[in-house]
């Protein structure tokens, strides 16, 4: 069944070209993870282990041979961790044991780092912001991690990032979707390997014209802190653009966690628009599709959901049809034809059983530019181990492939990825499985605002420098 979806979603994708149209008008734990479990419950708590060890995800190295130590930090309990959290470390782990074993394709395919063992101190995000400063003083300070890589919460980001250049330590920020952290500071040893938000947002916008629908209301449904606040005013911005007539019937702003959304149902059908907006993610995601399916809030608007595709292998077909899906990438279904990428699937998919979405894709796309930048700056120190500042170097302004494509550090004064962007609509395929059809993806430099402006800003003046050809 898996190959009869990869080959469905495929042959309804396209690139879009289309222009914008502004112009016409917890504490921390460390986990050890060896072996995969069979059942899928364990395999989504293998994550959530108490033993604190830290390990290679290969051969033990010999005396002589040396190792790069890695800090992940991900979701491994808590609301985020089934559909985001524990896939972003399932990622993680199968791409670190084949790079380990030198089995991956060009141009990944010298062993570990630079022929260095990868070893990984695997961290819980849940906690709180507070929790995850002292956690990360703990891996720089107690563990002597050479890199870190991590942070699904946007507050845990903004959160960390100064601490990181107070103690110099190179820092990969995986996810966090909000466009503060380079929009607002300046950084040296701190880099974000995926896009932020913004392009969430422009891109849902885009997609709705490219696919000829009307719109003269919408509504939002979005989390109550960085991410979902910063993602309603993306897409209110972006429609006022693209959709300059429309107008807005509700702004609802729920906690972070919150759950129980059946105040916010009753809202949203009471004051009915033709779309509702939703960046939630996570355990609210699911929770918030499950109440409103019995309310028929799918079947009265039309939802467009900003980063959600991560919810489609929990909910399998209990998800609805028609609802417009966001990755903050090309990823899985959305996913361009590559040999990384099919690769990547099938390594993903043969260990885990399920098919890979948003979060191992951006696990992956980060591990890989890291890997990227370690060999650069060994090509450039004469083969030792890079320290932080040469890291930093390295990955500054540097580009890599990824199974979801080309990831430019172009923002940001190149601490800040760009990449493409894809969006699709849930249908039921011939077995009467959800797919995801209609997919279309925007080239990185339509979605993304330029290096030296501000999304917002750049949203604003009507997507100046666009470029969607």
């Amino acid at each position: 069944m898996r190959r009869a979806r990869r080959t469905a979603h495929r042959d309804d994708s396209r690139t879009i070209a289309a222009r914008p149209h502004a112009q016409a008008s917890s504490k921390g734990r460390k986990v050890f993870m060896s072996k995969t479990p069979k059942s899928r419950t364990a395999r989504l708590l293998a994550g959530v282990m108490s033993a604190a060890i830290v390990v290679g995800w290969a051969a033990p190295s010999t005396a002589q041979e040396e190792t790069f130590k890695i800090g992940v930090v991900t979701f491994l309990s808590g609301q985020a961790a089934q559909s985001f959290g524990v896939p972003a470390w399932n990622g993680g782990q199968v791409l670190i044991e084949k790079l380990n074993a030198g089995e991956a394709p060009a141009p990944y395919a010298t062993k570990g780092f630079g022929g260095m063992t990868i070893e990984a101190v695997v961290l819980d995000e849940a906690g709180g912001a507070t929790t995850q400063v002292q956690e990360y003083r703990n891996l720089v300070q107690r563990e002597k991690v050479d890199a870190v890589v991590g942070y699904v919460g946007s507050g845990d980001c903004l959160a960390v990032a100064p601490v990181a250049d107070e103690l110099k330590q190179f820092t990969i920020l995986y996810d966090c979707g909000t466009p503060r952290i380079f929009e607002e500071n300046d950084y040296d040893y701190v880099f974000r390997t995926a896009a932020n938000a913004t392009m969430d947002n422009v891109g849902l916008a885009l997609y709705l014209k490219a696919l000829g629908e009307e719109v003269s209301t919408y509504s939002g449904i979005n989390q109550d802190y960085a991410f979902g606040q910063d993602s309603w005013a993306d897409f209110k911005a972006a429609m006022s653009q693209v959709y300059p007539d429309a107008t807005v019937t509700a702004e609802l702003f729920p906690a972070f966690g919150a759950g129980q959304y059946g105040t916010e149902i009753s809202a949203l059908m009471q004051k009915r628009a033709d779309v509702v907006h939703s960046s939630l993610w996570g355990g609210d995601l699911q929770a918030l599709i499950l109440q409103a399916l019995p309310r028929g809030l799918f079947q009265r608007s039309q939802a467009v959901l900003s980063a959600s595709d991560h919810v489609l292998p929990p909910l399998g077909n209990t998800m609805p049809e028609g609802v417009i899906i966001g990755a903050r990438g090309a990823y899985g279904y959305m996913a361009p034809e590559s040999e990384l990428d099919t690769w990547w699937k099938d390594i993903y998919e043969t260990k885990y059983d399920v098919f890979p979405v948003q979060a191992p894709y951006r696990m992956a796309q980060a591990i890989l530019g890291l890997k990227t930048a370690v060999e650069k700056a060994m090509a450039e120190n004469g083969g030792k181990k890079p320290n932080s500042d040469e890291l930093a170097a390295a990955m500054k302004g540097l580009s890599w492939e990824s199974p979801g494509g080309l990831i430019e550090m172009t923002n940001g004064n190149g601490h800040q990825a760009i990449q493409q962007i894809g969006f699709g609509r849930t249908v039921k395929n011939d077995a009467g499985d959800i797919i995801l059809g209609d997919v279309i993806r925007f080239p990185a430099r339509c979605v993304n605002a330029p290096e030296d402006a501000k999304g917002l800003d750049w949203i604003n003046g009507g997507f100046e420098g666009a470029k969607c050809d």
